[in-house]
């Protein structure tokens, strides 16, 4: 692109049109579909790696702007990857039979345990009624009432050899309110105390022996009875388990045999079945009359032994892969502790909280696992210590369940404990830059869990690959969301938009959700139009509207500039006064405004005074350009004097904070003005920043800049005089309106690049700058040389100053 600084740019350096010629189609019909967001291969390489790689840590941070497509870009790449992967175990948790309060983790083959779950309850409730059969039988009462006859048989045989032993001792046995008692009998006969004391010594001695060798042999039996009703419930145990085991037997058997190839699942079953028997109690009815008197409540559980067994026995079926093809992909929108790590449920029983391993519920890292987890890094690190249980999981390679009050202390209630799970899976972190660097900066552990870093890019050249790219890109949405076809006209308008909404000719915007919405916007015109294909005319029409919604404010200020609340000239000459110009974003709407920028110069000690700073409304980059500019007046002007003057800049009319360096060259032209006393053109604005050395330097929002000065003229009436001045290596990012590119075409308004102050200085005051010659000395009449002799005059009035305070200061007092 042929230009030269200081003079006008050709209308052909205002905006790069796209040729739709050259995109070589003449309907997105006629494109192939894409099935990879273009222009991300360095992100893309990078999540491929990190996917591939077998090695602990390589979980991925997806970097870049909001509107890129990230979340849809890795949900593609993942897709793909995920159809040609294994799809992970079922995992399941039981009942431990060794410890209840930490749960047994099951692993199953893909799909099974929902067939296990059903084959446990099958057999739970068959159960429910082979067992209650087998102990109701004839066969298994006849036993039990032969054990119970063995017993009474024996106690009553015991009892009888002390009766028998007694009357063999003439010593009868009676019984009492208070249990037996041996009394002496004589022919048959009770003798009564008295009889009793008309009895020889020796022979009442020896009735006294006799009883109490009786009573000693009462007491043994009597000690024996609670040793032979315990064998006797022994037998009667032993004899349930073993109908018990009958029962059950034959029912798990064939589960067995069917889950033999899953060695956690038959150890499980074996331990089961022996559980079964030693509980057999949980299958037994309640007898009849059993409970009554009770509260409702308690007669309920009494009532509730089938949905006891079933919850001792049953299967929680924590994730289950049985309709899955692949890799597990999970993307959580709230990405909370309890939502990754999973939960402990409790239910009210009784007025109080009780759980079982029924209640164990999977979090967002158990249905990812053995896959993919994508979440967002804004909402990990906003939900409490989320994002502390997530590094747990990846570090300890171990999902583990626990409730978020335990992780904090803050309860000391017994609760369950489940056994863990391995966790072998990739998490992908979306996010923005900064959170990034943030993590990188400050939280040692990143590093070490997501060492790989995927950069989206923010531009793409503008070239017929990238072109293409997006083209069949925007075509693949088209198909995908049943939209109207885009002409190659509608194509190439649209291309150019996203060369402006990237600020650079030569390059285009990755922001995708942008594009997508002009499309559908742009449909929705075709369709008010009648038009089969989206051409420009419709794509305009989508730009235009978007603009329409967002410029209200921008609309009520360029109102208040045209009634004059806030002063901005466009027309005559002004000493010490410039037209600068900003940029103000508003959501997706940005617009330039032209602001007032003022200087005033006085003798002084060589200070300028930035009046944003000292009342602490301007930034420190703001503050940057005028220590900049400072120093360039001390270094290009007078360099065998001392500054001398007393200078303030100000925005006039500015209410807000005010930051950034492109004001500087701006802020330089109002200082030279004011210290040379030559006035500058309010027909032009200027735009840019300055180093020490004068140059002027590239700044942001060119475009928008232009725009809001060219607006205001335009309203007030556009002369031929008016333009702005702007960097030269801001050329390359020029994609103006086409009005503003019209208005150039017919000459009433221009745009002027500058790549040096005194260009600048030039346009603005219609002076000459002037260059130094041999002698070090500026030409005669050039305003470098007005600004020179300015200084040294300010400089000399400083001098005698100073003279004069010494005079006055050896006078004697």
């Amino acid at each position: 692109m042929d230009f030269t600084p200081g003079k006008p740019l050709a209308p052909a350096a205002l905006y790069r049109s796209c040729d739709a010629a050259k995109l070589g189609f003449e309907t997105t019909a006629e494109l192939e579909d894409l099935s990879e967001i273009p222009g991300q291969d360095r992100a893309s390489e990078a999540i491929h790696f990190a996917t591939d790689i077998d090695v602990d840590g390589h979980n991925v941070y997806v970097l870049g702007s909001p509107g890129t497509g990230r979340h849809l870009f890795v949900r593609q790449i993942l897709e793909r990857k995920a159809a040609t992967s294994p799809v992970p175990q079922d995992w399941c948790y039981v009942y431990n039979f060794d410890d209840p309060r930490q749960p047994r983790a099951l692993a199953l083959p893909p799909g099974r345990s929902k067939e296990l779950r059903k084959d446990v309850e099958q057999v739970i409730a068959d159960a429910q009624t082979a067992i209650p059969a087998a102990f109701e039988s004839e066969d298994f009462q006849a036993q039990r009432e032969a054990i119970a006859e063995e017993f009474k048989e024996s106690q009553e045989q015991a009892f009888k050899e002390v009766e028998d032993e007694a009357q063999e001792r003439d010593i009868g046995v009676i019984q009492t309110p208070t249990g037996i008692a041996f009394i002496p009998v004589r022919e048959g006969e009770a003798l009564g105390t008295e009889e009793f004391k008309k009895l020889p010594e020796k022979e009442q001695q020896k009735f006294h022996d006799d009883i109490n060798q009786l009573t000693k042999r009462l007491q043994q039996v009597m000690r024996s009875t609670p040793k032979r009703a315990r064998e006797m419930r022994q037998k009667v145990r032993q004899l349930e388990r073993d109908v018990a085991s009958m029962a059950v037997t034959g029912l798990l058997d064939e589960l067995l045999q069917k889950y033999q190839g899953v060695p956690g699942v038959v150890e499980h079953l074996q331990k089961m079945q022996n559980d079964i028997v030693d509980n057999v109690g949980l299958f037994l009815r309640p007898a009849d009359g059993q409970g009554q008197g009770l509260p409702a409540q308690l007669q309920q559980v009494m009532e509730s032994k089938e949905s006891a067994a079933m919850r001792r026995y049953a299967i929680n079926v924590l994730v289950d892969r049985g309709e899955e093809q692949g890799a597990p992909i999970v993307v959580t929108d709230k990405p909370s502790f309890v939502e990754l790590i999973g939960r402990i449920e409790h239910e009210s029983e009784f007025g109080s909280l009780v759980t079982n391993f029924n209640l164990i519920r999977p979090g967002a890292l158990h249905r990812a696992n053995g896959g993919y987890l994508v979440l967002d890094a804004e909402k990990v690190l906003g939900y409490p210590l989320a994002w502390d249980g997530l590094k747990r999981v990846l570090k300890s390679r171990e999902l583990r369940i626990r409730s978020l009050a335990d992780d904090l202390g803050l309860v000391s209630t017994v609760s369950l404990e489940p056994e863990p799970i391995p966790a072998e899976l990739k998490v992908i972190l979306v996010g923005e830059r900064i959170y990034y660097y943030l993590l990188e900066q400050y939280d040692p552990e990143f590093a070490e869990l997501f060492k790989v870093a995927a950069d989206f890019e923010d531009q793409l050249t503008r070239d017929e690959a990238n072109l293409e790219g997006l083209s069949r890109w925007l075509a693949t949405n088209i198909r995908r969301e049943g939209l109207k076809h885009m002409s190659s006209a509608g194509m190439a308008r649209l291309m150019e938009e996203s060369a402006r909404h990237a600020g650079d000719s030569e390059r285009l915007s990755t922001d995708i959700r942008r594009a997508s919405d002009l499309l559908r916007e742009a449909h929705y015109w075709a369709g008010r139009n009648d038009r089969e294909l989206i051409g420009a005319e419709e794509v305009q029409a989508a730009i235009d509207s978007r603009i329409r919604r967002g410029s209200r404010v921008r609309d009520r200020m360029q109102e208040e500039l045209l009634r004059e609340t806030f002063v901005v000239e466009t027309a005559g000459a002004r000493r010490g006064q410039v037209n600068g110009l900003a940029v103000l974003q508003l959501g997706e709407v940005a617009f330039g405004r032209p602001q007032r920028i003022s200087a005033t110069v006085t003798l002084g000690s060589g200070e300028v005074i930035d009046i944003e700073r000292e009342v602490k409304l301007g930034g420190p980059l703001h503050s940057k350009g005028v220590l900049i500019l400072s120093g360039f007046l001390a270094s290009h002007y007078v360099t065998d004097r001392p500054l001398s003057l007393s200078a303030s800049l100000v925005f006039e009319q500015s209410y807000g904070g005010v930051d950034g360096d492109s004001a500087s060259a701006a802020e330089l032209c109002a200082l030279v003005s004011a210290l040379a006393g030559i006035p500058l053109k309010q027909s032009l604005a200027i735009t840019g920043s300055i180093d020490q050395h004068g140059n002027v330097q590239a700044i942001g929002g060119v475009n928008e800049k232009i725009e809001g000065f060219f607006d205001i003229c335009e309203k007030r009436g556009l002369s031929g005089e008016q333009g702005v001045l702007i960097p030269t290596a801001n050329v390359k990012h020029l994609m103006l309106r086409r009005d503003v590119v019209e208005a150039v075409e017919a000459g009433r308004f221009q745009v002027y690049p500058v790549d040096h102050v005194d260009q600048a200085l030039s346009l603005l005051t219609g002076m000459p700058a002037g260059e130094r010659g041999a002698d070090g000395e500026f030409p005669v009449g050039s305003l470098n040389r007005r600004i020179c002799e300015r200084l040294v005059e300010l400089a000399e009035h400083r001098r005698s100053f100073g003279k004069k305070g010494d005079d006055n200061g050896s006078r004697p007092a």
